[in-house]
């Protein structure tokens, strides 16, 4: 039997299909979802839940002159396959593979980068205008999610698309979820919608009706009006899309492709702004990811016949949801934020046992910092557990405020340093750089489970204002029992030259300084826990060290090496300081170990380094 997808070179091959070719079509494409998932990883749920929505757009929609907008965009892969990348979807999320995202890079077919949520609208609204103002034919479709809709950024856009009446419609992929269960008032009013679809199917009949009767004048127009607010007012009282200038279309069935397509022409003939309201259900298709959504989300490897293990292994985030668990058992003013990322965060346990000091507030991490300041200022004791990447959403809310007023919130700063395949915007490299920006800012970087729950204790009680506890995806290394120090800091035994960096790079120094022991060549290894405020009485000892080397999974701009080298140089420093950081870049996805290699974080390759300066000055 032939592939139907096989016959799909581009997106044009879809509309020589009939719709029952089209429903086989969609079998076909969640099946090579799930076989490709199952292999290298990636977001699942979110991709079987929009199989036919994606066929239904490219079939009525001409890309890449219509250009389609995915927000996110980690649930882009039928898409992809449609559009000429097929045959390379077992490279997904691999190192040189295709992204996990869209990328306009990899194809004239994504019309704009994607990875952090609530943004398509407003990326949309720029390019219909663009299109406008050239006098570009074509349609700009945003395909925006419910959970996407709790961040005000889409709001935002909606208020400038609405006034400006281009040609861009917004698809609401209403599947009730973000990547946990959506809350909020939001949710509640799109569940009243669908509810209530009747208005919309009424409207439709009453206008059809009137527009047959004959010799229409000003008083029947005013009619059609008058009738659709009354029926509007008895069914819903008010709509916000169309209170923003849109026209509203739905709710629809996602999974139906006729009236998907029926729905999207529609769309194409008004004149204006339209939202096309439609309901899909996330994992659909494939029964683990059905019954538990979020579990699937974003997935591993796993075996497809008996699904993804849903046993989570000990790792960082999960040792801090068990502290914070803890924690607030002995203390009622501890209080959990966290902004739509309760199952990814560590948060499971602590919604379950404290409901009336769990918020969360959605893809919100503006108003989640600024609501942690205020549930400071009101004498509570929260903790906003946000990743890395997304923690970037709310600089200036931390430094406005946070640190100008020196509220007391802890930071747990998840997903810190390198995450490896979901590529340039979700690396969590940055956070040091803006980070170390803010005045009065604790930052504590944790090397294992045992520093991450001393370093939580001691943020939650022996620090003031704004504490950022920063700790990577994954779980702990295993260090020498040489180290010896304080909760600062600790050494290795001592040399002339110095091995200096933090967190899991650390584990790699202390294995670097073996190596070169083995070569005879003694260098010791400092390995810092806190990293703001500056451990100023740390400069005497370095002042001492003929070499020293810094190792630090961040930027370079911003870093805690690049701090070290200008305190040393104002302290007349006349050995040889090296650092090795991040490029000033966005690192392309590659697993942790092969970003390691490439950036010569490895224990060989810090001890080929050092070796390599040493013996060239011999």
């Amino acid at each position: 039997m032939s592939s139907l997808l096989d016959r799909i070179d581009q997106p044009r091959d879809l509309k020589k299909l009939s719709f029952k070719q089209l429903d086989l079509l969609c079998q076909e494409i969640r099946e090579i979802l799930i076989q490709t998932v199952s292999q290298t990883g990636g977001h699942l749920s979110s991709n079987l839940g929009v199989v036919e929505l994606t066929v239904a757009l490219h079939k009525i929609f001409d890309v890449p002159q219509d250009q389609l907008v995915w927000d996110v965009g980690h649930q882009s892969y039928t898409h992809k396959m449609l559009t000429g990348r097929k045959n390379r979807m077992h490279t997904l999320r691999q190192k040189g593979g295709l992204s996990g995202f869209p990328k306009p890079t990899e194809s004239p077919y994504d019309a704009f980068v994607a990875g952090h949520s609530s943004t398509s609208i407003s990326v949309a609204s720029g390019l219909a205008r663009a299109k406008s103002l050239k006098g570009d034919p074509g349609f700009v479709v945003a395909i925006i999610g419910d959970g996407a809709f709790t961040g005000g950024l889409a709001y935002e856009a909606l208020n400038n698309a609405g006034h400006y009446k281009d040609r861009i419609i917004v698809v609401l992929n209403d599947n009730e979820m973000s990547i946990s269960k959506n809350v909020g008032a939001f949710a509640r009013y799109l569940a009243q919608i669908r509810a209530k679809p009747g208005y919309y199917s009424t409207r439709n009949k009453i206008k059809k009706l009137l527009s047959s009767v004959p010799l229409v004048g000003e008083p029947l127009a005013r009619m059609v009006s008058d009738s659709k607010s009354f029926i509007k007012e008895i069914l819903y009282h008010s709509n916000l899309f169309e209170d923003f200038g849109f026209e509203y279309v739905g709710p629809i069935d996602g999974h139906d492709l006729e009236g998907l397509c029926g729905a999207f022409e529609r769309a194409k003939a008004s004149n204006g702004p339209v939202l096309v309201h439609v309901d899909t259900m996330k994992g659909k298709g494939y029964s683990f990811a059905e019954k538990k959504p979020d579990t699937y989300h974003g997935v591993p490897q796993f075996d497809i016949q008996f699904g993804s293990c849903e046993n989570r292994p000990q790792d960082f985030s999960t040792v801090f949801g068990k502290w914070i668990a803890e924690a607030a058992e002995k203390d009622e003013r501890i209080c959990a934020v966290t902004a739509a990322m309760k199952d990814g965060i560590g948060l499971e346990e602590f919604a379950v046992r404290y409901p009336d000091r769990f918020y969360d507030v959605g893809i919100a991490e503006s108003h989640a910092a600024v609501f942690s300041a205020g549930l400071a200022q009101g004498g509570l004791l929260p903790v906003f557990a946000v990743y890395s990447t997304f923690l970037q959403r709310a600089y200036d809310q931390i430094m406005q405020d946070m640190a100008i007023a020196n509220e007391h919130v802890l930071l747990a700063v998840d997903r810190a340093g390198v995450v490896g395949e979901d590529g340039e915007t979700h690396q969590g490299i940055f956070d040091i750089a803006f980070l170390s920006s803010v005045p009065g800012i604790t930052i504590l970087s944790p090397a294992t489970y045992s520093e991450l729950r001393a370093c939580l204790e001691r943020a939650m009680y022996h620090c003031t204002g704004p504490v950022a506890v920063r700790y990577p995806k994954g779980r702990e290394k295993q260090f020498p029992a040489g180290l010896h120090g304080n909760e600062r800091y600790q050494l290795t035994e001592d040399g002339e030259i110095l091995l200096i960096s933090y967190g899991r790079l650390a584990a790699n120094c202390c294995q670097a300084a073996e190596l070169l022991r083995q070569k005879g060549i003694s260098a010791g290894v400092l390995k810092l826990t806190q990293l703001l405020p500056y451990c100023e009485e740390l400069i005497p000892l370095m002042l001492e060290k003929k070499k020293i080397f810094w190792v630090e999974e961040t930027v370079e701009q911003g870093s805690i090496a690049q701090m070290t080298g200008n305190f040393l140089l104002q302290h007349g420093y006349r050995g040889d300081f090296f650092y090795r950081t991040a490029p000033n870049a966005f690192l392309p996805q590659a697993s942790v170990d092969e970003i390691f290699e490439e950036l010569g974080w490895t224990p060989d390759a810090i001890s080929d380094w050092v070796e390599k300066s040493c013996r060239g000055n011999e």
